[in-house]
C-alpha cells in the first residue's frame, strides 16, 4: 500500500492506496513545521490519524509521498521524513514541497503553470519534470496574494477603514462578533494569524454578487496574477488551480485571467486524484 499525502497550513489528506480504485482519504488539522513545533506535528499525527486508520496497518506502508506546506528546505524536509518514519517504519518516504505536488497532480507530464489558492497561495512553472521557475510566496506578511488569508485580510481591513457598504461592514463584525479591539487580538497576539483572518473568506463568498465586494476579490486575484503567474513570460501556457478557494471562486479567476490575456486550465479542489495518478503509473 502506497500513502499520498497533500498537507496545507488548514489541512491535511493523508491517500491510501494500492490503485485510483481502492483511494482511502482520512482528514487531520493542518501541518506547517515552519510554524509549528515538531511535538505539536507528531501529536496531530498519532491522536488524529494512527488511532483513527482503522483497517489500515501503518506497517504495510510500503511508499510515503508527502506534499505539504513549509517544506522548502533540505532541512525541514529531512525533519518531517523522520517524523514520518516513526509511524510508517517500513515505508520509503519522499518528502516535498506542497507547491511540487500542486504540478505533478495538475500537470501530470505537460508543462503548464501551477497555482495553489487555500489558506496560502503559490506558483510555480511546470517543465513536464521538474519545476524549473517559481515566483516565492513569501507567506501571509510579504505574500500569499490572492490566498483566504490575503482576501480576509483585504476584507477586515476594508470594514475597518469603511471601504465597504456599511451594510456588509455590519452584517461581517455582527456576524462574526468581532470588534476592532477583537481582531487586533487575534491577529497580532495570538498564534496563526493567517489561518484566523483566511476563516473570514466564506463571507466574501457569500457576498461575491455586491458590486465592492466583486471589485475587492478581483483586485485581490489581479494581484497574484500580475505579482506571480505574469513573470513566467508564457502567456500561452495553461493556468491550473489547486485549493478549495479556487474551486470557490473559479468564476472571478476566470475573469481575471482573460482580463490579462491568460488562460485557465484545470481548478481542482484537490490534488489528491492527481498525486494518486502519478504515483500510480509506473517510475
Amino acid at each position: 500500500m502506497k500513502l499520498a499525502v497533500d498537507s496545507g497550513s488548514t489541512k491535511t489528506d493523508w491517500g491510501f492506496f494500492n490503485t485510483m480504485q481502492d483511494l482511502r482519504i482520512l482528514k487531520t488539522q493542518g501541518l506547517n513545521p515552519c510554524h509549528q513545533p515538531i511535538d505539536e506535528i507528531r501529536r496531530i499525527i498519532e491522536n488524529e490519524l494512527i488511532k483513527n486508520i482503522q483497517g489500515i496497518d501503518p506497517g504495510s506502508v510500503s511508499e510515503v509521498f508527502y506534499y505539504g506546506a513549509g517544506c522548502a528546505t533540505e532541512t525541514i524536509c529531512a525533519q518531517m521524513a523522520a517524523i514520518l518514519s516513526e509511524f510508517f517504519p517500513k515505508a520509503a518516504i519522499s518528502v516535498d514541497s506542497d507547491m511540487l505536488g500542486a504540478a505533478r497532480a495538475l500537470c501530470g507530464h505537460a508543462e503548464g503553470v501551477a497555482c495553489v489558492l487555500g489558506t496560502g497561495s503559490n506558483s510555480c512553472l511546470f517543465d513536464g519534470k521538474d519545476i524549473v521557475d517559481q515566483v516565492p510566496s513569501l507567506g501571509y506578511i510579504l505574500g500569499d496574494e490572492g490566498s483566504s488569508a490575503a482576501l480576509g485580510r483585504r476584507l477586515i481591513s476594508d470594514c475597518l477603514k469603511r471601504q465597504l457598504p456599511e451594510s456588509v461592514s455590519q452584517e461581517f463584525m455582527q456576524r462574526y462578533s468581532l470588534t476592532k479591539d477583537i481582531i487586533i487580538e487575534n491577529v497580532y497576539r495570538k498564534p496563526l494569524p493567517s489561518r484566523y483572518i483566511a476563516g473570514f473568506s466564506p463571507f466574501l463568498y457569500e457576498k461575491r454578487s455586491i458590486p465592492e465586494v466583486h471589485k475587492l476579490i478581483i483586485q485581490c486575484f489581479s494581484e497574484f496574477f500580475t505579482r506571480n503567474v505574469i513573470n513566467y513570460h508564457k502567456p500561452w501556457l495553461p493556468v491550473h488551480f489547486v485549493g478549495s478557494l479556487a474551486n470557490s471562486f473559479s468564476a472571478e479567476l476566470t475573469e481575471t485571467a482573460e482580463s490579462l490575456g491568460m488562460t485557465i486550465g484545470k481548478i481542482e479542489t484537490s490534488p489528491m486524484g492527481g498525486l494518486v495518478e502519478y504515483h500510480s503509473q509506473p517510475a
